[in-house]
């Protein structure tokens, strides 16, 4: 029984990719076009430009950005997400001022922050932590306001309040939520790397991209593209996992729920 599940989920996780994949193999078979090769060309383009040494080079920096940008999000939007959730008073005075930067997208910021930040890495480990902050941030206010009130007053008439409160019901409650978050500033953050690596850069996913569609290598550039997507998905794979493993009492009450 286990082993036809754990068949189910690798069909409906790759099924999509695989059929995707196909199409483009035979779509792609007798193309002429300069800008749109066959498919076989850009694999093979793959594997003489993805070296490991080229992995270091460009691939391992730009993981490296998004890692710190995307920690230093999580640590910010969690811990202003809380105050403000917690709150009614912070919340109405911070709102307006919220809903002012959140419009604000982050590639237009990149010339704003090389200004005092430079052009290194620092730049780009800020335009990052800014894209990411705002779908964590909001998803906890939203998830510490739906804090259950049964649980709060429950927590209230046995004292259960500071620290024990916060961590045993509004990070336990809000979690869900925050992962959300945490999911969706993932997609958000690996974007963002890419458009803050095509300025002023000299390594990185965003920068080789760019070489190599001014170079006209256009295999080249459609092989950083194809990695690009598999490291988006191999993130958001162990994203998942990491998020059923560490949330397994909600997955858990959302399957009992169904059931019933």
């Amino acid at each position: 029984m286990r082993l036809l599940i754990a068949v189910r989920r690798i069909v409906l996780l790759l099924g999509l990719p695989a059929v995707l994949f196909t199409a483009w193999w035979f779509g792609s078979a007798h193309s002429s076009d300069f800008y749109f090769p066959p498919l076989s060309t850009i694999l093979h383009s793959f594997r003489e430009v993805w070296t490991p040494a080229r992995l270091r080079s460009d691939v391992a920096p730009s993981l490296l950005r998004l890692a710190s940008g995307y920690l230093l999000a999580t640590a910010a939007g969690v811990g202003l997400g809380l105050l403000i959730g917690m709150s009614r008073l912070v919340r109405e005075v911070l709102e307006p001022v919220l809903e002012l930067f959140r419009a604000i997208p982050p590639p237009v910021l990149v010339p704003v922050i090389m200004l005092f930040a430079g052009i290194g890495d620092t730049m780009k480990v800020l335009v990052i932590a800014f894209g990411c902050f705002w779908p964590i941030l909001l998803n906890t206010v939203e998830g510490v306001r739906s804090v259950d009130e049964v649980l709060s007053d429950t927590c209230r008439c046995y004292c259960v309040d500071g620290s024990a409160r916060l961590r045993h019901l509004v990070l336990r409650s809000a979690s869900p939520r925050i992962a959300t978050g945490m999911r969706q500033s993932l997609a958000i953050g690996i974007i963002v790397m890419v458009i803050s690596e095509m300025f002023a850069a000299s390594n990185g996913l965003g920068f080789t991209i760019v070489e190599f569609q001014r170079s006209f290598a256009i295999p080249e550039m459609w092989s950083g593209i194809l990695l690009l997507g598999m490291l988006g998905f191999l993130l958001s794979f162990l994203f998942a996992l990491l998020e059923k493993r560490l949330l397994a009492w909600h997955f858990g009450l959302r399957r009992n729920q169904r059931i019933s």
